[in-house]
């Protein structure tokens, strides 16, 4: 565009400054910018000058241009425009440039140099204008197809404050001969010979270029692609000299050809590595930390079985969790698939990447096992004794007076079906096998572990605890049985929480102040006379050790006052005086005698009976023979005397019982009592009344009855050497009578032949029967029947123990 005075420049009309502190381009609108490259060069033409001169320069300077593209395989097709004739450089001309391919869409031709030659005149300034035009293929072109370089002639453009000269006829231009490209130099002869030398080399490389464009798929002639330039206005910066065919465009051609030798050697050495590698084991492989990169698959086995080999039948190290132990693998059923554990290991790889890094890497494949799954399960199993883990709460206990923290321990159990696979796949891994474990998680941490034994454990140990009670007496708990009162429990958040064990420390401190106190006393009764006498009871005075020890927390943690007094209360004894006198005692209700028995069952009848003595049983409760004496043994006075053991006569400490328990059941039938459970002996005892008799065995055959009567009933037992008897005190209010059945079916005894000494007590037998006993009870008052009940007893023969 030409401004108001007479410059090139934009719409302003001032000339566009084209140094590197301008951002100003005169862009031609309309135009692809991919596809056209615009330069602006200045020169200075006599105003004599011929468009047959400047169109022979501009041949010239294209030609020079146009060898030094073939010398770099870029060669671009040059036409000239006739003298005299300018090409439009909008796009949208509908006219095409002139040596431009006519076959192109209009937007295949744009303007790339264009070269502004100012003519000098006096009195006159003309600027001359070359416009080159480069040609870029279309789409429908081949990539590979060279651009086409259109050259125009100059045009004048008179500045509008000057005159306008005259046309002058111009003359017809003249065919222009091709001219021949001029003869590289030295240099670019070098050049042309090095890419012969590298085209030879990449022939001779072609079938191995072939596989490795198969194998990754590479073009065979891959050329950079150049981003598309910026459209440059008339104005803009001068082109660089490597685009325009100067010394930068020889160096590109340069590297080019290096590149391509490169890579033609670099196919070659290709190709004698895989050739000579073909059928190794790829390098870089090791196998449980043995190497067999490089070497034939024979020679890997070899060194495999060689160096593995003897791992079988060494301990390997197994860690599950926190536990490492051995395991032996040929014990345990695993060996090594040699040809397998080599498969692993795959076939040369192709890619030429891979195969350079394989210089560099390394890959560990394992080893393909065989395996006997029964001893493997087998020998995982055996792992649980040291591998299983209970978990472990955190705590804190004491020893003596000093109280130790316990660290939390997650528990751990061997994840079987896990470890048998780790095992299988890892056992010849250099460092040991990592079996799974199962984790039992703990809720107690270790700083919550911490506060426990600061805040509460240590400070509860500092001294005693002391309870002062009456008459100057005391009762003290020390540091070393804080253990037995304080303990703790996970509270939820991870910490502990303390528990105070009251009864623990009333265990400790009662029997202290037992001396204080004033126990209680039921009321009884007594038989000094003829009938019994009640005992009136006695109110007690007794220390409320609940109370008492309500602030035991708060003592614990107090570091000064360790001290508090003791609470006491009265106690009222369970039976008054009163009801005592209520209960209606005052004639005996039933009664029983029994005798024959010898010495020895004599003494522990006696001592059974004073036990039972005086036994109050109220209206509606159940009396246990058992229960009311305890253990029956030896430490309480009982000694050995007849019992009946498998059917057949023997002794036992406590023996002889059993006539306490017959006598004791007989005065509870004809008391009107009602039976609660009692056992006959195993075969008849003559001194007993048949069906109407009871045994008992301490802590495994018990006599029980309850009173149903509305008055309460009081057991008088009285033993002698000889007898015992039993009475029951109370109100009568009913009758009772016993009826004896008959005896029939029955059996004779087997004789029994045993070796002479204690443990044989002969015996003549007696043969065994069925027999009945019918209990019919009246009402006292109005004779009538009440209940009328027979029970139907078997006894077994009693055996003839001979010993020999």
């Amino acid at each position: 565009m030409i401004g108001a005075n007479g410059d090139i420049g934009g719409d302003s009309g001032k000339r566009a400054e084209t140094g590197p502190e301008s951002e100003a381009r005169d862009t031609a609108p309309d135009v692809d910018e991919g596809k056209t490259e615009r330069i602006s060069l200045e020169r200075d033409i006599a105003p004599e000058t011929t468009a047959d001169e400047v169109a022979t320069s501009a041949a010239d300077a294209e030609a020079a241009h146009d060898t030094e593209a073939v010398n770099a395989a870029d060669a671009v097709n040059e036409v000239a425009t006739p003298a005299g004739s300018a090409v439009d450089v909008n796009p949208s001309a509908d006219a095409p440039s002139a040596g431009a391919d006519p076959d192109l869409p209009d937007d295949s031709a744009a303007p790339v140099d264009a070269f502004t030659v100012p003519a000098v005149d006096q009195g006159e300034v003309q600027t001359e204008v070359l416009s080159v035009v480069r040609v870029e293929p279309t789409a429908a072109q081949s990539s590979e197809e060279p651009p086409t370089t259109v050259v125009a002639l100059p045009r004048s453009i008179t500045p509008s404050s000057q005159p306008q000269p005259q046309p002058q006829p111009q003359p017809q231009p003249q065919p222009q001969p091709q001219r021949a490209a001029p003869q590289p130099h030295q240099a670019q002869a070098q050049a042309a010979q090095q890419a012969q030398q590298a085209q030879q080399a990449q022939q001779q490389a072609a079938p191995q270029l072939h596989q490795v464009q198969a194998q990754v798929h590479l073009p065979q002639h891959a050329q950079p692609q150049s981003p598309p330039s910026e459209p440059r206005g008339l104005n803009s910066d001068p082109v660089p000299s490597d685009r325009t065919g100067g010394p930068g465009r020889a160096t590109g051609v340069k590297v080019a050809i290096g590149a391509a030798a490169a890579l033609a050697v670099g196919v070659l050495a290709y190709g004698i590595d895989y050739a000579t590698s073909a059928d190794a084991v790829p390098r870089g492989v090791s196998v449980a930390g043995v190497d067999v990169g490089g070497l034939a698959p024979e020679e890997a086995e070899e060194r495999l079985r060689a160096e593995l080999g003897p791992r079988v039948s060494q301990p390997v190290a197994v860690t599950a969790g926190e536990v490492t132990t051995e395991i032996v693998p040929e014990q345990a059923g695993l060996g090594v698939d040699w040809s397998a554990t080599l498969d692993r290991a795959g076939a040369q790889p192709l890619n030429p990447v891979t195969r350079l890094t394989s210089f560099f890497s390394h890959r560990e494949i394992g080893t393909v096992p065989t395996r006997d799954d029964v001893l493997l399960t087998a020998a995982v199993e055996g792992l649980r004794p040291q591998t299983d883990l209970a978990p472990v709460e955190g705590g804190v206990v004491f020893a003596g007076a000093t109280p130790t923290a316990v660290s939390p321990r997650v528990g751990q159990s061997l994840d079987g079906a896990g470890a048998v696979e780790a095992l299988a796949a890892d056992w010849a891994a250099v460092g040991g096998v990592e079996l799974p474990v199962n984790l039992a998680p703990v809720s107690v941490t270790q700083a919550g572990v911490d506060r426990a034994l600061q805040d509460v454990a240590i400070p509860a140990t500092v001294g005693d605890i002391t309870v002062t009670g009456k008459d100057g007496e005391s009762a003290v708990l020390r540091p070393d049985d804080v253990g037995a009162v304080l303990s703790f429990v996970p509270d939820g958040n991870g910490g502990l929480a303390p528990k105070f064990d009251t009864g623990a420390a009333i265990g400790l401190l009662a029997p202290q102040l037992a001396s204080t106190e004033v126990k209680p006393r039921d009321a009884s009764f007594t038989f000094a006379g003829s009938s019994p006498t009640v005992v009136p009871s006695v109110s007690g005075n007794m220390v409320e050790w609940p109370k008492t020890l309500a602030q035991l927390p708060e003592l614990l943690a107090d570091h000064g006052n360790r001290t508090v007094a003791a609470v006491y209360e009265t106690k009222e004894p369970a039976l008054t005086t009163a009801a005592a006198e209520g209960l209606g005692v005052r004639e005996v209700i039933g009664e029983y005698t029994s005798g024959g028995f010898e010495y020895a069952s004599g003494v522990n009848i006696g001592l059974a009976a004073e036990e039972i003595n005086g036994a109050l049983v109220k209206p509606g409760e159940t009396f246990s023979l058992n229960g009311h004496t305890g253990p029956r043994g030896a430490a309480q006075g009982y000694v050995e005397s007849g019992i009946i053991n498998n059917g057949r006569p023997d002794k036992a400490v406590g023996g002889g019982i059993s006539q306490l328990a017959t006598t004791l059941y007989n005065a509870s039938y004809f008391a009107g009592m009602k039976d609660a459970g009692h056992t006959e002996h195993s075969y008849y005892i003559s001194r007993y009344p048949a069906a109407r008799e009871a045994t008992v065995f301490d802590g495994a055959i018990d006599l029980k009855f309850t009173n149903t009567a509305p008055t309460g009933v009081v057991i008088e037992a009285v033993g002698t050497d000889s007898d015992v008897t039993v009475r029951f005190w109370g109100t009568k209010s009913v009758d009772v009578e016993s009826i004896s059945g008959d005896r029939y079916a029955e059996t004779s005894p087997n004789t029994v032949n045993l070796p002479s000494g204690s443990g044989c007590i002969p015996s003549s037998g007696a043969k065994g029967f069925t027999t009945s006993d019918t209990r019919v009870i009246t009402d006292r008052r109005t004779g009538e029947e009440i209940s009328r009940h027979t029970r139907t007893v078997k006894y077994d023969p009693v055996p003839i123990v001979n010993c020999k």
